[in-house]
């Protein structure tokens, strides 16, 4: 399942914080797909993925203004 979540417009680190409660209701191999503006998410979610142990499977450029950033929920 793909979850889709929308955190542009928000700053570092509400993007991770919201993210964080919405992967709790995620199961294993379910991805979160998340359109962001703050230039510091894509780092801030690499990060987030380093601590938690869940899979980062993209950070792309920003096109028009909005990062999207895939994160695999690993059990």
């Amino acid at each position: 399942m793909i979850r889709q979540y929308d955190a542009r417009g928000l700053k570092c680190p509400i993007p991770v914080l919201k993210a964080r409660k919405l992967i709790k209701e995620l199961a294993p191999g379910d991805i979160l797909e998340i359109d962001a503006t703050d230039p510091g998410a894509p780092k801030d979610f690499a990060h987030f993925c380093e601590v938690t142990g869940h899979k980062l499977l993209e950070g792309s450029e920003p096109e028009a203004g909005v990062f999207r950033i895939r994160v695999e929920v690993v059990g």
